[in-house]
């Protein structure tokens, strides 16, 4: 129940990095960054808990332990989602001539 945890890759929400206390680091030899904190994992479940995330599942991988955290959109993420395209529909594409 120690620190470092690694709490997300390298196009995590910057504004939640900060409130974790998270460094961006590139380990040598990697092709990726992670933020990491020096908290033990207990601080930043805890954190994250009072910022509105709620545990969705936990699995264990050899001596590593991953967390998956959710967290309801706010009513103004809700309003600015519903007047935007679904960033998840599929794009229509539109062919012409033969395939």
């Amino acid at each position: 129940d120690i620190g470092p945890t690694v709490v997300g890759d390298e196009w995590s929400d910057p504004e939640l990095m900060e409130y974790l206390d998270a460094t961006l680091i590139k380990q040598l030899g990697n092709n990726y960054a992670q933020w990491r904190t020096n908290d033990a994992p207990r601080v930043v479940l805890e954190k994250l808990e009072l910022s509105g995330y709620k545990l969705a599942a936990m699995a264990g991988v050899g001596q590593t332990c991953i967390w998956t955290l959710h967290k309801e959109p706010s009513l103004k993420e809700k309003a600015l989602s519903s007047s935007s395209s679904d960033a998840f529909e599929s794009p229509k594409i539109e062919y012409k001539g033969d395939l």
